[in-house]
């Protein structure tokens, strides 16, 4: 049986939000795994053991990706999922792009706040994402998750997570990465598409399902699997 480990990182609270799926969402994997679908998605796995590990971050520029990549070197993982919250999203936001800028508008965890700062300096422009996105949305739709493709992370604490993390991952040939933000917890499912947030167990199915086709990717790469524009 292979053995895939999985990181997916989450962050701490949120200033005005009660809970963050960002981080409750990470630890309910971690927790329950990822359980079974009881079709033919759950095949290509049938023989995969795949251990989730996850990790809490703090919302800092300096701080956040030497977080991670701690835990990175501790579990040396094949998959590393980072989350964030995109509390104005109507449902789960598939990040294609990390940009190399800093631009805060507001002060993180450690009041810093970089105005137009590149990330690297001697860094690319931008990175790609890592993940399947085709397939990952593939899912999405057949599970009723609403979800759509943001170009980037924004400019905040995420989009400089994510950039590192991509950089880290651009010498590791044999690691996917990538990042995706989650909306609002609500009580109400996102059939309507109306309200802003998805329920905690449409949450947990979504982070599933991005987890699940990672896996299935790392183990069966597919050029029509990736999915950037």
């Amino acid at each position: 049986m292979e053995h895939i480990n999985v990181v997916i990182s989450g962050f701490g609270p949120y200033e005005g939000v009660e809970s963050n799926p960002a981080y409750e969402v990470p630890a309910a994997l971690a927790g329950r795994g990822l359980g079974e679908r009881g079709d033919e998605r759950d095949d290509a796995l049938r023989d995969v053991e795949v251990s989730i590990t996850a990790t809490r971050l703090p919302i800092s520029f300096g701080s956040a990706w030497p977080t991670l990549l701690k835990t990175i070197e501790a579990v040396n993982p094949d998959i590393v999922i980072a989350t964030g919250l995109k509390q104005a999203s109507h449902g789960i936001r598939l990040e294609r792009c990390a940009i190399n800028v800093m631009d805060a508008s507001r002060p993180d965890a450690d009041n810093a706040l970089p105005t137009r700062l590149p990330i690297d300096a001697q860094g690319p422009a931008a990175y790609w994402t890592r993940l399947p996105l085709r397939s990952i949305l593939a899912d999405f739709t057949r599970d009723g998750i609403p979800a759509s493709l943001s170009s980037d992370a924004g400019t905040f604490v995420c989009n400089s997570l994510f950039y590192n993390l991509l950089n880290w991952s651009s010498s590791q040939p044999r690691v996917l990465s990538g990042f995706v933000n989650f909306p609002m917890l609500t009580d109400a499912d996102g059939t309507d598409g109306a309200q802003l947030g998805l329920p905690m167990n449409q949450q947990i199915e979504a982070g599933r399902d991005v987890v699940r086709e990672a896996v299935r990717y790392y183990l069966q790469p597919s050029s029509s699997d990736i999915l950037l524009e």
